[in-house]
């Protein structure tokens, strides 16, 4: 598997109490993004940007969020398809997999024409209403107070290896309802997060994830809503902005919605927190 960091030389300037600037040539730790390409039965059906590692719980997490498989046990095989670099090494971007027999082949609305980016899904649901048409039940969310939420993304950020080597990836974090991180994972796609957090949670038999929150070191998106909303997570946290539509999705489904979770300060968008928890 590759890096998930690397050092690359980079010239740094400092611009404070100096007649001119001061720069130094040293080395710097970058996120490593790689592309991964998908393949059923030869077809391929999804490529997106990522940051390399828990590849096989990323793609448990999108192919359940597309809704192409409803189990860990709809895939029958998942694997690394050989690709290498001029030296010979592995390049591990490539993942063909194999569906259970009975479990149906996607169509031609599941191939992906053209790559997905980090920085953009590539959800197939074109609109809110298709999204609670696959939500297993009206969410229910665990009493959760402000005190609580405020500090779940302090809890994550303490516990980003990988970003307080870089600074450039985003994290997903499963929370309980008591407020402890259950799990945590990185990538440079706030998407890509956020599927490896449920891909995981799916392979652990754990879905749907009733009594759980997901929090996000980003914006609360409409496709991070509704992943959450199809893996039954009751609750979202973003320390960013969330969109009109992830709003709209989050007050139809009756999660907790919250954004610009920083420090001492938050913005509920949908649900209701607890005012007499502690």
């Amino acid at each position: 598997m590759g890096r998930l960091s690397r050092n690359i030389a980079v010239s740094k300037f400092s611009l404070v109490d100096a007649p001119a600037p001061h720069v130094e040539r040293r080395a710097d730790a970058v996120a490593v993004e790689e592309p991964l390409e998908v393949r059923i039965g030869g077809e391929v059906v999804a490529s997106t940007m990522r940051t390399p590692g828990h590849d096989i719980e990323w793609l448990h997490g999108y192919l359940f969020a597309e809704g192409l498989i409803r189990s860990a046990s709809d895939i029958a095989e998942a694997r690394y398809c050989a690709g290498s670099t001029a030296d010979g090494v592995n390049t591990y971007n490539v993942l063909e997999v194999d569906l259970r027999p009975g479990v149906r082949a996607p169509g031609l609305e599941h191939i992906r024409i053209r790559p997905g980016t980090s920085a953009c899904g590539v959800c197939g649901s074109s609109s809110m209403y298709a999204v609670l048409n696959r939500v297993p039940a009206k969410l229910c969310p665990p009493p959760l107070s402000a005190e609580q939420i405020a500090a779940m993304p302090q809890i994550l950020r303490k516990q980003q290896k990988l970003f307080r080597r870089t600074g450039g990836v985003h994290a997903a974090g499963i929370f309980n309802a008591q407020g402890e991180l259950e799990l945590l994972r990185e990538d440079v796609g706030r998407h890509n997060a956020a599927d490896k957090v449920i891909g995981a949670l799916l392979m652990d038999d754990a879905l749907p994830a009733k009594d759980k929150v997901l929090v996000m070191s980003s914006r609360a998106s409409f496709e991070l809503v509704q992943k959450a909303a199809l893996a039954g997570i009751p609750a979202l946290v973003a320390v960013s902005a969330a969109t009109s539509l992830a709003v709209d999705l989050a007050r139809a489904s009756g999660m907790i919605l919250a954004g610009f979770v920083r420090d001492d300060r938050l913005n509920l968008y949908a649900g209701e927190l607890d005012c007499s928890a502690p």
